[in-house]
Order: structure tokens, then C-alpha cells, then sequence
């Protein structure tokens, strides 16, 4: 993967900005995703914001050799911390975290008011799916749109949620499985969750067997499964 040809994930991604979008890319390692689509003449402008110093770098470095520097804007930040009100960013774009931490991420700009409401959020957690869309639909995030892919023997999903006046609401399956990917994604969907069902049951099994008494845990696994199941 480089700037030039995003992996499947972040091509998945890229899909949901739109045409001139201002894009802060959190996360953005080497800003591939960024200057791909400065590069694709979708946007004009992107931060490329980075937490970690070597990742900073690296970003930076990529911006300069490909002389994108007028069109993004590399800073070592943590989180949204990277946006200032100039940048006027209306769409921002987290992939390759746990759904926990980029719920955090989205707490923490909510509350510094870096997260006014007015972004479009095009977000890809590695796990902790369940965790991202339930904080989305505490904070009135409706789901828009959502991708399911399969890159490298994994399976990643792209939730896409933008703020609405109204009380959001999702039911337990809607937060677990997704609000479109049962219907969108029927062969892969089926194919992720019976690897994950499998995988359970390899586990409450250990848990099972344990020396110690795990029972809270086996509570919560036994009634995963029979969700699962349910499907």
C-alpha cells in the first residue's frame, strides 16, 4: 500500500469522502489516505494528524516528496487536538483503531468542542464495533452507511454516521451486527460470524475448563452466542 494505491480498507474509506470534502485524517500514519485523495483530485485540503512521533515523520516526509504541502497539513496532535477552527474540516477520518479508542477519540473532541457536529465521521475500528455505534447513537450520530471487507484473512468494517436533531435509536443487533451490513454484505457477513461463533465457542469452552471460576465471563460469552446463533 502507498499513496498511490490505498489497501481495501482505506480504499473503502476514501469511498465515503465526498467530492471537496476538508479532511482531517486522525491516525494518518504515513498520510497515504490523505494524499490519495489530494492526489485523485477528490479533496483540497486535509490534516494528517498524528499522535506518535516516528508516524509524524513519516507523514511529513510524504507530504514534501510528493510537494502536496499546500494541500495537507501534517501536526503531531492527540486525537482531533490536530484540527484547529481554521481548518474547517467537514468530514474526519479514523481507521485502524479499536472502536474504544476512537470513541474516546470523539469524546474528547466533543467535549473540547473540536467535534462541532457538522463532519461527516467515516470510521473503521478493528474491533469494538458494538462500543463505537453505541457512543454514535448516544451522541445523535445517525449511521448512514456501511461496508464490510475482507483483506489479508480479516474482516474489517467501515461505519459511516453523520449528526441528525433527532433521538437516535438502535436495537442490541443493530449495535452488534451492524444497521446495514446483514443486508448489504449477506455472503461475507455470514462468513465473519461464523468464524466468530466458532472462535466463542472455542473460548467459553476454555473458560469452562478454567480453574477459577469465570463465571461472569461465561455469562457474557454464552450470551453472545446465542445471538449469534439467532442470525
Amino acid at each position: 500500500m502507498n499513496e498511490q494505491k490505498l489497501s481495501k480498507r482505506l480504499a473503502s474509506v476514501a469511498h465515503y469522502v465526498r467530492k471537496n470534502d476538508r479532511v482531517a485524517d486522525i491516525g494518518s500514519d504515513h498520510a497515504y489516505l490523505p494524499a490519495w485523495l489530494v492526489l485523485n483530485q477528490q479533496i483540497e485540503y486535509a490534516v494528517a494528524g498524528e499522535v506518535v512521533e516516528g508516524p509524524y515523520q513519516a507523514a511529513l516526509k510524504l507530504v514534501k516528496q510528493r510537494k502536496l504541502d499546500q494541500y495537507i497539513t501534517v501536526r503531531l496532535g492527540d486525537g482531533l487536538d490536530a484540527i484547529v477552527t481554521d481548518d474547517d474540516i467537514s468530514a474526519i477520518t479514523i481507521a485502524g483503531m479499536g472502536g474504544s479508542l476512537i470513541s474516546d477519540i470523539l469524546e474528547r473532541g466533543h467535549q473540547s468542542g473540536r467535534l462541532n457536529g457538522k463532519e461527516r465521521l467515516i470510521l473503521q475500528p478493528n474491533v469494538g464495533e458494538k462500543t463505537l455505534r453505541t457512543w454514535l447513537m448516544n451522541h445523535s450520530y445517525e449511521i448512514i452507511a456501511e461496508t464490510l471487507v475482507m483483506e489479508d484473512g480479516r474482516f474489517y468494517e467501515i461505519i459511516v454516521a453523520e449528526k441528525v436533531a433527532k433521538t437516535v435509536k438502535y436495537s442490541l443487533a443493530d449495535l452488534t451486527f451492524g444497521v446495514f451490513l446483514r443486508t448489504g454484505y449477506p455472503d461475507l457477513f455470514k462468513e465473519k460470524w461464523q468464524a466468530d461463533l466458532l472462535n466463542r465457542k472455542r473460548v467459553l469452552k476454555q473458560l469452562e475448563q478454567a480453574r477459577q471460576p469465570q463465571l461472569e465471563k461465561i455469562a457474557e460469552m454464552t450470551h453472545m452466542i446465542k445471538l449469534i446463533e439467532a442470525l
